[in-house]
This record gives C-alpha cells, sequence and structure tokens, in this order.
C-alpha cells in the first residue's frame, strides 16, 4: 500500500509536468536479450521495445487486463510476462503479439526467472511455478511459506533463492523440488531484490534500510549499514564487480566488494529502483525512466524516453 501511495503521488507530479495525455506507462522491468535490443515493461500492460539502443521506441500490447509485474526473454523473439490475477502472457515474435499462458492459478505473480528450459515463477501467499519444458507445461512447487514472494534468482537450473514478504528467505539446491526457508534476525521487514555473485556470495535488499550478505550460499546473513535507512529496492554487481543498490530514489556504490557504499548522483526524475543487467553493463530503471551504464561503469547515460505518445 505505501508503495502504491508513493507513486500515485509521484505519477501526480509528473502528470502535471508533462501534460495530462504522457503518463501511459510506469517502468517496471526491462531486459536486454540482444545488443542494442530492449524491452522495457509497462506495468500497465505494453511492452516498449527498441532495437537500435534507445534512440526509437515501439510500444506493444500484450492484451493484459490487470498489472504487469515481470517479464524474462530467452532470446530474442521468445519471452513471458506474469502479472495480477494469474496472469502469465507468452510472445514468439518479439513482442509483436502475446498469447495467454495458462498455469492453474489465480494470485497475483511477482517475479520469473529463466534458465535454458527451465522457468520459475513467484507470487502471492508463497505460490511458486515451475516449467521444465520452456513454459509448455506448469507445475506448482511447494515453497512452505505464505508470505508474497518479490524476487528469485537462479545461478543455475539448480541452485536458486527467493525472497518476499515479513523476511522470507528461500533456498534451492535441486531446481524447487524443495525449497528451505531460511530463519534470520537480520531479515525483519519485506524483501524486494536477491542477487549471488557466485555459489557463496549473495545479496539481498529490502525496506526499512535492509541490506543483507551472505558468503555460505545463503544459510547465514548479516546486516550490512549503507547509510541509508529507507528502501533498498534492488541490488545487484556489475562486470567491474562495483556494487549497485538503488535506495529512495538514489544509487548507491561500492567498489570494495560490498564493504563500504557512498552515494551516486542520478538523474532524480527518474526515481531508481530497480537494477537489471544488459549484456554486459547495467541498466537502472524507475517508473519513469531509464539510464545505462557507460565508460568505466560508474558513469550512467539517461536512455531516450520510452514512454508512449511522449516526445524525447
Amino acid at each position: 500500500m505505501f508503495r502504491c501511495l508513493v507513486l500515485l503521488a509521484l505519477s501526480l507530479v509528473r502528470i502535471v509536468a508533462l501534460g495530462a495525455d504522457a503518463r501511459s506507462c510506469w517502468l517496471r522491468d526491462a531486459v536486454t536479450p540482444a545488443d542494442n535490443l530492449i524491452y522495457a515493461l509497462c506495468q500497465q500492460g505494453d511492452v516498449l521495445a527498441t532495437r537500435d539502443g534507445g534512440a526509437n521506441w515501439t510500444p506493444q500490447a500484450t492484451g493484459a487486463t490487470g498489472l504487469l509485474r515481470g517479464f524474462a526473454f530467452s532470446d530474442a523473439n521468445r519471452g513471458f510476462v506474469v502479472g495480477d490475477g494469474g496472469m502469465v502472457r507468452l510472445t514468439e515474435d518479439g513482442a509483436k503479439t502475446w498469447k495467454a499462458v495458462p498455469v492453474n492459478t489465480t494470485e497475483n505473480l511477482m517475479a520469473i526467472q529463466m534458465i535454458g528450459g527451465a522457468i520459475w515463477i513467484g507470487g502471492f501467499n508463497g505460490v511458486i511455478l515451475h516449467s521444465a519444458d520452456a513454459g509448455h507445461t506448469w507445475d506448482r512447487q511447494n515453497s512452505g511459506v505464505t508470505q508474497a514472494i518479490e524476487a528469485m534468482f537462479f545461478l543455475d537450473a539448480d541452485h536458486g533463492w527467493s525472497v518476499g514478504w515479513s523476511g522470507t528467505i528461500l533456498l534451492t539446491s535441486d531446481g524447487g523440488k524443495t525449497w528451505s526457508q531460511i530463519k534470520t534476525g537480520a531479515a525483519s521487514w519485506s524483501l524486494n531484490s536477491v542477487f549471488f555473485r557466485n555459489g557463496n556470495e549473495g545479496w539481498i535488499a529490502g525496506f526499512g534500510g535492509q541490506l543483507l550478505r551472505t558468503g555460505d550460499g545463503g544459510l547465514t546473513w548479516k546486516t550490512v549499514d549503507t547509510g541509508v535507512k529507507g528502501w533498498h529496492t534492488s541490488v545487484r554487481f556489475d562486470s567491474a564487480n562495483h556494487g549497485w543498490v538503488t535506495a529512495d530514489n538514489q544509487l548507491l556504490l561500492s567498489e570494495d566488494s560490498g564493504d563500504h557504499w557512498r552515494l551516486v548522483p542520478v538523474d532524480p526524475t527518474i526515481f531508481v529502483n530497480r537494477l537489471v543487467p544488459a549484456r554486459g553493463s547495467l541498466l537502472v530503471l524507475g517508473p519513469f525512466g531509464i539510464m545505462r551504464q557507460q565508460g568505466n561503469s560508474l558513469d550512467w547515460k539517461k536512455v531516450e524516453n520510452p514512454f508512449v505518445r511522449e516526445s524525447a
């Protein structure tokens, strides 16, 4: 509820600034399945596509009737979006057309991960759905929890982690056939993002200034102090081993493997809240824009604005 109120307030500010018809897309996620190709997910139901690195964007309707929460592509053509009411939709032609995929749940779906032909989807009420055949058939895995799953991360087809509300942390070493819940006093609020650099070192970001670190594959966690007590919404490390966190519309940077963090100024109109991989670099996005990592990976450049009906 708090997140919705914040986004509503930000949206009203943007509508006043840009015109009443400019706000038709709050960016939720992005993927880069090929060089210069970016798909950006509008939570209201469109996927925006650019094939020239962001100079030009084309909106493609998914046919979704509820809010979209996440998506993933296996290549430039084939991908899935997930969202409210158990909604899963598939494209096989580069986001031009989409079709419904039955998954036998009505829970809101929040996150999706793909490793080859293996796919996992997490959602409300502890739902974890799995497909072993690239999405042709689906089974429900037993998460053992009733809290919503907000984010998932898999290193390979066996080793994965899921995080969610009320400090929920789950791990699997057999592709989700069994999930183990990890209890830790370091996680007391809802968790939004999980990332592992390897099989041992992992990071979790969450509400209430939570940034957690593990060195044993997720069995135990400790708190890392970034100096920001608000909302850590996303965490990633780049190919230059720099750590990045989105927090309260700011970027935090670590150049010493996460021991210390400092603020990096970014465009405040984007309201950054998510880091995603982008063909050897990173994208950072918020409801109102995207930036791409440049040069030595310490600089960021705003991608031409992808919003539907909004001029660059």
